[in-house]
């Protein structure tokens, strides 16, 4: 038995003005790609980890993956999906294909890019040939997803700490499938409802109850999966908004009926998703005040994993305006790190960092500091974390040191060539930072976050910012979505 495995994943924010090129992805092929995510909490890692568990022979072929950002251009989804096609033709006969796709990922001329990766594959390899697909919790599930795969598997988890037991459920299932033990059945239900980043902690209500639905219902005998998407609201699409899938053994009248219950569950829960979030001037009062520490700022509107610049200044202005002492801000600002190159480690600069990628996130900032350290941007996460990875690269940074007296009072401003997700905590520990020893620790980030920040925060205080990952989808026209959400589009913000 030889099954293959890849994948090409991206978020795409379609207010993004910017599109996401070729050389933004991070791409192994073949050996590479087993010997990178052999050990990683992914579903690779899981899809790897199968062929032992399960009795296979891996075929790996490549896989793709970017930084959220906007969306993907048309060279870089031709040449990507390609690629994989091609390495398949190329491949020994193969009983089976394991894929990984981030099921929001939007192209320049595919609104569902994933549904269009997964058309090409079905057409190439046939109708039996046996297909199963995993996708992030973010996912807007397309009806040509689970119509043209075997079997659809979804992350259960937000922040994603899951991601490589639901490689090895995948694999799980493709095997069995293929021993013609199981005959997967499945079926997709989207209620009109649109559930908001904010309320997609599955740790918490209510989205921890249907979340445990879910798991329940993989304890029945008919039942081969079971999972619940929240779906990813910064994409104007069709498919937009949350999803439920079931897979069932031989039987799809009973995977409609356990998927629209599960759907019914997120249609009666709409009532307990509103919520009000202070401002950027509020948020940083209340840290200033807080006894907490070190007190975590969440910046939604700059969420670098929901596709956002990670340049925006908005906190950091409000921080310096009502002087408060012992914060750390990263910013993606290559310009400011070659300034610090230049004038190198422990000279004093003045500079203007951030906003400078949009008129959406801020106006640069004028700083002064001494630059403490340069550092590689590399660094290493062996704890499971939301994006699955281990290697991290935010290029070559610079870490400022903005005033302070006694020193647990100074101020970081750590500034990086490329954006990075704050999901681990070894971002700032790489540099020579004791996050847990800070007043204030500004993450541009939206829930993904918590699994590394939680551990160490004293008070975490969600801002409601401007930029490209605003959580009020009121600050978004929205022309694809569906007419309910648009004309809906602030009812789960007070």
């Amino acid at each position: 038995m030889r099954i293959a495995v890849g994948g090409i994943m991206h978020e795409s924010n379609t207010f993004n003005p910017r599109p996401t090129p070729l050389e933004a992805f991070r791409v192994q092929r073949g050996g590479e790609l087993v010997s990178w995510w052999r050990a990683a909490p992914h579903e690779i890692g899981g899809f790897i980890e199968g062929a032992e568990s399960f009795g296979y022979e891996l075929f790996p072929t490549l896989m793709a993956q970017a930084t959220p950002g906007g969306m993907v251009t048309r060279e870089a989804f031709e040449r990507l999906t390609s690629e994989l096609l091609e390495r398949l033709a190329r491949a020994p006969r193969l009983d089976g294909l394991l894929l990984a796709l981030h099921g929001a990922m939007v192209s320049e001329a595919y609104a569902d890019a994933d549904g269009e990766v997964v058309r090409r594959l079905r057409e190439q390899v046939g109708a039996d040939f046996p297909l199963v697909v995993t996708h992030d919790f973010h996912a807007n599930v397309s009806e040509e997803i689970v119509e043209l795969s075997t079997a659809l598997i979804i992350y259960k988890s937000n922040p994603h700490l899951d991601h490589r037991e639901r490689g090895l459920q995948a694999a799980s299932v493709i095997a069995r499938t293929i021993k013609a033990e199981i005959k997967p059945a499945q079926a997709l239900v989207k209620p009109p409802v649109l559930l908001n980043i904010v309320r997609q902690n599955t740790n918490m209500p209510p989205m921890d109850g249907i979340m445990e639905a879910a798991r329940a219902l993989e304890e029945q005998p008919a039942i081969v999966a079971a999972s619940v998407a929240g779906g990813y609201q910064y994409a104007d699409v069709p498919e937009m908004g949350p999803a439920a899938v079931v897979v069932t053994d031989g039987a799809p009248a009973l995977a409609r009926q356990e998927a629209k219950q599960l759907a019914d569950q997120l249609w009666a829960m709409r009532e307990r998703l509103h919520f009000r979030l202070p401002d950027v001037v509020e948020a940083v009062r209340q840290a200033r005040a807080s006894d907490g520490k070190p007190v975590i700022l969440v910046d939604m509107g700059d969420n670098i994993g929901g596709g956002s610049s990670g340049d925006s200044t908005f906190i950091l202005q409000e921080l310096l305006r009502q002087g408060v002492t012992g914060w750390v801000v990263v910013l993606a600002d290559r310009e400011a790190v070659a300034a610090c190159a230049r004038a190198g480690v422990g000279a004093a600069l003045r500079l203007h960092v951030g906003g400078k990628s949009d008129n959406l996130h801020g106006e640069p900032v004028e700083v002064s500091g001494r630059v403490k350290c340069l550092h590689d941007g590399r660094y290493e996460e062996s704890e499971v974390r939301h994006d699955g990875q281990r290697y991290h690269d935010q290029g070559l940074s610079a870490l400022l040191e903005i005033g302070g007296a006694p020193v647990e009072q100074a101020s970081f401003l750590l500034l990086t060539s490329r954006r990075q997700t704050p999901f681990s905590l070894q971002q700032l520990l790489s540099v020579g930072l004791q996050p847990a020893r800070q007043r204030v620790l500004v993450v541009k980030a939206a829930i993904a976050y918590r699994a590394a920040y939680e551990p160490i925060a004293g008070t975490i205080i969600e801002v409601d910012s401007p930029g490209l990952t605003a959580v009020n989808p009121a600050h978004f026209r929205y022309y694809k979505a569906p007419a309910l959400w648009g004309l809906r589009a602030s009812a789960n913000t007070e």
